[in-house]
């Protein structure tokens, strides 16, 4: 029966081919590993799959780790929120703006791509808010909305995956501290960010696109044909960006949120960083930059404690879909890990695939699945449960291995037109949806092809 534990993840990636939605596909492959868990013991293997289900996604919650995941997803909602609605982060970037630094095309991008640095805590607000109030001057010196577009898109979620002071760093370190992999998984995600090949590529050619303010491929006739599309989503825009306020009102939580995971990674680990536990630090710290943006805001009088309290629960709601992922996610892996599916592919891999072509092959699904689903958190509650084993039973470099699952999700991603960051940053920069991917996946393609050339040469040097 090893064979059929193989089915599970051939499920959830035919579903997400078929129907492009991962909660679908998660719910579809649980339900199918929870019937080969009970074919042996069991006659009617589909009401005892119904209930272990139930039952596999209650687990989930004996784990405390497990448990300040889910926490912490909900809870950087509410954050997100009372940030946006604040207006601190149109402030801040104004600001940068005013500051008589956006004199040429060069500066101009510097600034854009600075933004999307900057504001390193959630994607797409990162896009949103370098788009919007980028466009102007991108009109004002003659730059294609579809170079914005790229601009933006090809720093937020890089620089994310890179930061991992984020929803997307906790994300991934709840998915690895499931594992034993021989060290700290916190040690493990920090050590990706060398081997983060894409993300470091393709913020390279965004500094290349500044720096030398040449576009190529398809961008060059956006470039020549900078109004051919219109502007539809004005009011809508205008809704979603809030009127500046205070820059300190996004400033203060976040530099909150960032001191409090350095001290709360000190205080866990008695003294060792390096030994502190990244999945309390980081709701600890989410805590401490919640409780420091609702007094921030409560105290200016822009908002009630009663509006404050929406405010938060509207973020919190935001963010369900997210959070059903994470579960999902996480009792994925747990029946995988009952079924023994990814000591039965190590085997076949050990077997039959040389050790160079693992990782690279990881990056290839990572961007295939990552592409048709639009999601690549999605991605990495895939195949993070499929790696791991490779890692523990081939003795693969850890780092290594993650490194290339998150840069193939980033890396499809980017490719992916039912991506939401890859709309958001149409829509936030003004530019046309198939217009922006058009002229962003020769970019994505050639930074996946020397990204896929890395990890073979690495994987040479490694293994």
């Amino acid at each position: 029966m090893d064979w059929l534990s193989v089915l599970p993840p051939l499920v959830a990636i035919t579903v997400v081919l078929w129907k492009k939605e991962v909660i679908l596909a998660l719910l579809s492959a649980i339900f199918s590993a929870e019937i080969l868990i009970a074919y042996n013991d069991h006659s009617n293997v589909v009401f005892y799959a119904f209930l272990g289900g139930i039952n596999r996604i209650i687990t989930v919650f004996s784990s405390t780790s497990n448990t300040r995941l889910l926490i912490f997803s909900l809870l950087i909602g509410a954050l997100l929120a009372y940030v946006r609605n604040s207006g601190g982060v149109t402030a801040m970037v104004e600001k940068l703006v005013s500051k008589g630094v956006a004199k040429s095309k060069r500066q101009v991008g510097a600034v854009t791509m600075f933004t999307g640095l900057c504001i390193f805590i959630e994607s797409n607000l990162s896009v949103l808010t370098a788009g919007i109030l980028s466009r102007d001057l991108f009109d004002k010196f003659k730059m294609s909305r579809a170079r914005l577009a790229f601009m933006i898109d090809s720093t937020a979620a890089p620089v994310c995956i890179l930061v991992l002071l984020n929803g997307w760093g906790a994300y991934v370190l709840g998915l690895l501290n499931n594992y034993d992999l021989g060290q700290s998984s916190m040690s493990v995600l920090w050590g990706t960010i060398p081997f983060n090949f894409y993300a470091i590529i393709a913020l390279i050619v965004v500094a290349y696109t500044v720096i030398t303010d040449r576009v190529h491929g398809p961008m060059k006739i956006s470039e020549r044909d900078l109004h051919k599309y219109a502007v539809e989503d004005d009011d809508s825009l205008n809704e979603s960006l809030v009127a500046p306020t205070k820059a300190r009102f996004m400033v203060v939580p976040l530099f909150s949120m960032i001191f409090g995971m350095f001290f709360f990674m000190y205080w866990t680990g008695n003294g060792d960083i390096t030994q502190g536990s990244g999945g309390e630090s980081v709701l600890y710290a989410t805590c401490f930059a919640l409780a420091v943006a609702y007094f921030l805001l409560l105290f200016s009088k822009r908002f009630t404690h009663k509006e404050l309290v929406d405010v938060g629960f509207g973020g919190l709601a935001e963010l369900l879909p997210l959070v059903t992922i994470v579960l999902f996610s996480l009792t994925l892996g747990a029946s995988l890990k009952e079924l023994g599916t990814g000591l039965f592919i190590a085997g076949l891999v050990g077997e039959y695939l040389p050790l160079i072509f693992v990782v690279p092959m990881l990056f290839i699904a990572g961007g295939i699945i990552s592409f048709s689903t639009g999601t690549s958190w999605g991605t990495f509650a895939i195949l993070i449960p499929i790696g791991v084993p490779l890692i523990q039973t081939l003795g693969l470099p850890p780092s290594l291995v993650i490194s290339a699952i998150l840069g193939g999700g980033v890396f499809g991603d980017h490719c992916s037109p039912i991506s939401d960051t890859t709309c958001v940053s149409a829509i936030a920069s003004g530019c046309d949806l198939l217009e922006h991917v058009k002229t962003q996946l020769p970019y994505a393609i050639f930074c996946g092809v020397l990204t896929l050339i890395g990890y073979f040469i690495v994987s040479f040097i490694m293994l």
